[in-house]
């Protein structure tokens, strides 16, 4: 496939700058010593919606001409994007339609409806997710927005890691989570476009590792019935996501649950900020490779703070 161009993404991120936070990029002296590494956190948590799928909700909304945004926008989603494109409509005063399972967490429903997203339940099974977004869409007309297979969301999600280093500054490295891979895709390319010799690496659950089979296999791998508790990362690599990845990202680096879970604690007691599991498993991943990332420059991409505080891994 063709890659949008470094002056594509740069003016995507300028497209959506009005709209979005430009989060903070936090650094940690107990963090640096614990892994002898120089590490910049680029806050996502302090996103709008509290995580990076705002930035490319927004730019996918912002691609449609006006008579595609009258009608509306859809998504299938239990999670973050499901917020990030029902908040992103509101904003711009078009309406939002968003297929949840009925199993969803009431605290991320709820999220949805305050962003004026109107919910459609379905049975918990991908299957029944596509087939009513389906009908959904048939029904009204909206445009599909799919969280991480397209072009346009990736390209809106580049934009975190093009602030990371404007504050920074030259990196090593830099990791991200992947799930679907639209956060890591994004950030690879921007990442090779500002600094080629910068190393991107991608964090991933050993319970949910389908990015790491899928690049050892040359092929999408799809996960099959994930356990984790990183449940922003259980879906599977997409047809547009895994070559980008495939191409410029060096690595993914598996961690284990309770790896996770401490690096969620280290950053809540150390950082003093709240990030979900999905988030903390850039710092697992370094913690589990201190030696490979001793003394380099390395960003990470703390994706998101939604979390059921009621439901806490700890």
């Amino acid at each position: 496939m063709k890659y949008p161009s470094h002056t594509e993404l740069i003016a995507a991120h300028k497209k959506i700058q009005q709209y979005i936070h430009r989060t903070a990029v936090l650094t940690s002296s107990s963090s640096n010593i614990l892994t002898k590494s120089d590490l910049y956190f680029k806050c996502e948590n302090f996103q709008k919606m509290g995580a990076f799928k705002m930035r490319g909700a927004m730019h996918k909304i912002l691609q449609l001409n006006p008579e595609e945004r009258s009608k509306g926008v859809a998504t299938h989603s239990s999670g973050n994007f499901a917020q990030a494109l029902a908040l992103s409509a509101n904003i711009l005063h078009i309406p939002a339609f968003i297929v949840m399972p009925e199993n969803a967490p009431e605290v991320k429903k709820k999220a949805v409806a305050g962003y004026g997203g109107k919910i459609f339940e379905c049975e918990p099974t991908l299957e029944a997710r596509e087939k009513t977004a389906e009908q959904l869409i048939d029904k009204t007309s909206a445009v599909f927005c799919h969280p991480y297979n397209d072009i346009d969301v990736i390209m809106g999600n580049s934009s975190a890691c093009l602030e990371l280093f404007e504050d920074a500054g030259k990196l090593d490295a830099i990791i991200a989570p992947v799930g679907g891979g639209g956060l890591l895709s994004g950030t690879a390319l921007m990442a090779k476009y500002l600094n080629p010799h910068c190393l991107v690496y991608g964090a991933e659950p050993m319970a949910a590792d389908d990015a790491y089979r899928s690049l050892k296999a040359g092929k999408i791998l799809p996960s099959i019935n994930p356990n984790t508790v990183a449940d922003g990362l259980k879906t599977s690599l997409g047809e547009i996501t895994f070559p980008i990845i495939q191409d410029l990202v060096s690595e993914i680096i598996r961690v284990e649950e309770e790896e996770i879970i401490q690096s969620m604690i280290w950053i809540w007691e150390r950082m003093k900020i709240i990030v979900e599991p999905s988030a903390a498993v850039s710092l697992a991943a370094v913690l589990k490779r201190k030696e490979f990332f001793r003394g380099k420059k390395t960003g990470l991409i703390l994706s998101g703070g939604n979390i059921d505080m009621m439901n806490l891994p700890f």
